[in-house]
């Protein structure tokens, strides 16, 4: 595909949910869109859910827990798409909600770490090059307040549980100050948004979560910045928001 193209996206963990909403809500603006899941099936599978949308959704096995799977769909997308604009690393993993950090299973705990922490982190090594080709290249790594100080309700400071959880979208957001850093002379922006408590199984309404486009509109507003937008910080809704 020609640089002068429609921006492409390579959204992670789009199966279903707030990575699901995100490739709708991005290819309905006319993005070339690579939805990605742990397997080509379930890609594919959800790929077709998003009707009229033919041909601007490209399904792609990624498992970013897996070293190899990042570098080689670079490759793949390399050859097929020859840039990508913006990665959206949107797969997450978590761990039972009450867990506290005094009894963790600590298995588990690497577990989350490897998805929400390093899946990030190897995936945007691995997209690194196609990336610098793009003339708009963006990081969205998508956190939560579980991870902040600020957020009331769910934050690191409302109760000793979600432990391994809050850790590693902490950890997440110190990843995007860093990688936000390094390449801010690059012209790529890195930040980290939390699309909100968001009702992606049923009955989460009851608890207040808002609708999946909401808090995919949340991601969106990163991923389609201006050149001279923010970089480096932790947004909700457009909103800066403490970690």
């Amino acid at each position: 595909m020609a640089v002068g193209g429609a921006p492409i996206a390579l959204v992670t963990g789009a199966a279903h949910g707030i990575g699901l909403e995100v490739c709708r809500q991005l290819a309905r603006l006319g993005w070339t869109v690579v939805l990605s899941a742990r397997t080509a099936d379930r890609a594919q599978a959800a790929a077709e859910t998003l009707s009229g949308l033919e041909g601007k959704v490209h399904a792609r096995a990624l498992d970013v827990a897996d070293d190899a799977s990042p570098r080689a769909l670079a490759a793949d997308l390399g050859w097929a798409l020859g840039r990508v604009d913006v990665l959206i690393n949107n797969a997450a993993a978590a761990a039972d909600w009450q867990e506290t950090a005094a009894v963790a299973d600590l298995k588990v705990a690497h577990r989350v770490l490897e998805t929400n922490l390093f899946g990030p982190w190897r995936t945007a090594q691995a997209m690194l090059p196609l990336l610098r080709r793009s003339r708009r290249g963006r990081i969205v790594n998508v956190s939560s307040g579980a991870g902040s100080h600020a957020d009331p309700q769910f934050g690191l400071a409302t109760g000793p549980a979600m432990a391994s959880y809050a850790v590693s979208k902490a950890a997440l957001s110190a990843l995007t100050v860093k990688l936000a850093l390094e390449l801010r002379e690059e012209g790529i922006l890195v930040n980290a948004v939390c699309p909100g408590l968001t009702a992606t199984t049923p009955g989460m309404e009851t608890m207040g979560a808002r609708p999946v486009a909401d808090g995919a509109a949340s991601v969106v507003w990163a991923a389609t910045l201006e050149n001279d937008g923010p970089t480096g910080g932790f947004f909700r809704d457009g909103r800066a928001l403490g970690w």
